[in-house]
């Protein structure tokens, strides 16, 4: 098998790309990644189109062995380093290249709910819809439709990668975007009290245990429903606010249902669903409300700042090469002797 051996699934580690929106009329979700940010900055520091096919990790990440010749792989998302199990770590956002043999271990994260391992040429894997994505309800794309589990191998579509510069993003700083989340209004706000909206607005609320890829419940004030709490079933978007009939708000993700019956306050605008979908189980957040034209602006200058991080993208430092010296003998406990500068920590790298 050309590729990498699952030693460790991790929590809920799933192949994802840009997903299937174009089939949402047949019922079928979406699904893709939840922070297309840091999924183009993955595929773009090793070499893949943007839209590839990554590994979405969430909270704690899979042990991995490379059974390829040689695989590039970089790890976006969050600050957490990547650990080649036995001999250091390497930078999040940093490209590296490993040998056959070798393990990579993505811990937990430190900082939030996701991050994304990208690996050069991308997956080996049929395409579903023309999409790799995973929707596991339906057991759909990815590697059998579900999770990787330990014991699997998940096939590369390359045997090796060439030798070169590897690349960095020095400053991830798109991790420390703050504020309120904005959201459009409706299109079912009169089902509510003007109490319940006003509190809305004014209030904190928690992002509950209830989170996955279809949906992210909150706990905080409850709506008030004028009347009843279901309506004729019509069209679910990315980043819907339903309101069910206790009055708990959900945000609808990535796997969200195609059509539901439940009226929906508002919907989050899509230049905040990567930041919102990093937030932890008892992360605190409140909303804004903007204009559809606002919500717009906001795309194109979230847009505008993500070319910009593309073009922060630099050749790393001079890095060692793990591979070299796990063969070549030396004693063990050698270490950087610029730690920092190359990406690596100075833990011994020796076997």
């Amino acid at each position: 098998m050309t590729g990498l051996r699952v030693i460790a699934g991790g929590l809920q580690t799933t192949v994802q790309d840009f997903g299937r929106p174009h089939v949402q009329h047949l019922g079928i979700p979406a699904s893709g990644a939840m922070d297309r940010t840091a999924l183009r900055l993955a595929n773009r520091l090793v070499g893949n189109d943007e839209a590839a096919a990554a590994l979405e990790i969430r909270v704690l990440g899979p042990t991995l062995e490379v059974t390829a010749d040689s695989a590039r792989v970089a790890l976006t998302g969050s600050r957490t380093p990547l650990e080649i199990v036995g001999e250091g770590t390497v930078a999040d956002h940093r490209s590296v290249c490993l040998t056959r043999g070798q393990r990579l271990r993505v811990p937990a994260l430190g900082d939030g709910a996701l991050a994304y391992l990208a690996v050069e040429g991308g997956f080996d894997l049929p395409p579903v819809y023309d999409s790799l994505a995973t929707f596991g309800r339906a057991g759909l794309g990815g590697l059998a439709g579900r999770a990787l589990a330990e014991g699997d191998d998940l096939p590369l579509a390359l045997a090796s990668v060439e030798s070169r510069v590897e690349q960095a993003l020095a400053k991830p700083d798109y991790l420390d975007q703050s504020g309120p989340i904005r959201v459009v209004l409706g299109p079912q706000d009169d089902f509510f009290t003007a109490e319940s909206l006003a509190r809305f607005w004014a209030s904190d609320f928690t992002v509950s245990s209830a989170v996955d890829r279809m949906g992210m419940r909150l706990d905080g004030p409850a709506f008030d429903h004028r009347g009843g709490h279901d309506i004729v079933s019509d069209g679910i978007a990315l980043g819907a606010i339903q309101v069910p009939g206790n009055g708990q708000p959900i945000i609808l993700l990535a796997d969200h249902q195609t059509t539901g019956g439940y009226p929906k306050v508002g919907t989050v605008i899509g230049a905040d669903i990567g930041r919102l979908s990093r937030l932890r189980p008892g992360a605190e957040l409140a909303f804004e409300e903007v204009s559809v034209t606002e919500g717009e602006a906001a795309a194109r200058t979230a847009e505008g700042e993500v070319q910009a991080l593309f073009r922060r993208i630099a050749p790393a430092g001079a890095a060692l090469d793990l591979a070299r010296l796990a063969d070549s003998n030396l004693i063990s406990g050698v270490v950087s002797a610029t730690p920092g500068d190359d990406g690596l920590s100075s833990a011994p790298l020796g076997r």
